[in-house]
């Protein structure tokens, strides 16, 4: 199903453009419209107020509408014709019954014929895979950073002196208090 052509409005068209072109299928296929026609009709009309609704859903809201036009440019010229829908109506990214579209010997390939690279970079250019990465990288630096950090304290405040002959001496020195004490008492 194209989504264009189900609204009847060119691939350039504007939200206005588009706006307009819902309302006016709409009140021409709108179910309460039909309500009194035969059977046939008024499933045919519901039929195609679902499709204008879901086309206007896709094109008005400008993600879904660049993600529909990529599938669609990256679609059209495997599987002929119209080029599939939007997410999952007519993309069968697993199912090898679509014979039209998939092609056996494209290793890397789904049926649509997007590459797994593709896939893969989309998924990593997506707002939520870089937030992600940005805050595990924070964290993982922030504990970077604290690990260092003790290390570098102890040699500026101890020089020349590992942890272990701090210890030592500080055990030394216990000793030598509670000699003194013992001693003096």
């Amino acid at each position: 199903m194209d989504h264009y052509k189900v609204l009847g409005v060119h691939r350039s068209a504007t939200k206005s453009e588009i706006k307009e072109a819902f309302r006016r299928l709409a009140v021409q296929f709108h179910p309460d419209k039909h309500s009194q026609s035969s059977g046939q009709v008024r499933d045919s009309a519901a039929l195609r107020f679902k499709q204008i609704s879901e086309s206007y859903q896709i094109l008005i809201d400008d993600r879904k509408r660049a993600d529909y036009n990529v599938r669609r440019s990256t679609a059209q010229p495997r599987g002929g014709g119209g080029g599939g829908g939007y997410a999952g109506s007519n993309y069968h990214y697993n199912n090898r019954s679509s014979s039209s579209s998939y092609d056996g010997g494209a290793r890397g390939r789904n049926s649509s014929g997007v590459s797994m690279l593709e896939v893969a970079i989309r998924f990593m250019t997506t707002r939520a895979f870089l937030l992600n990465m940005a805050f595990a990288g924070c964290l993982l630096g922030g504990a970077k950073m604290i690990d260092g950090g003790g290390e570098r304290m102890w040699k500026r405040w101890n020089s020349g002196k590992s942890f272990e002959e701090a210890m030592d001496s500080v055990e030394k020195a216990k000793s030598r208090q509670r000699r003194g004490l013992e001693d003096g008492d």
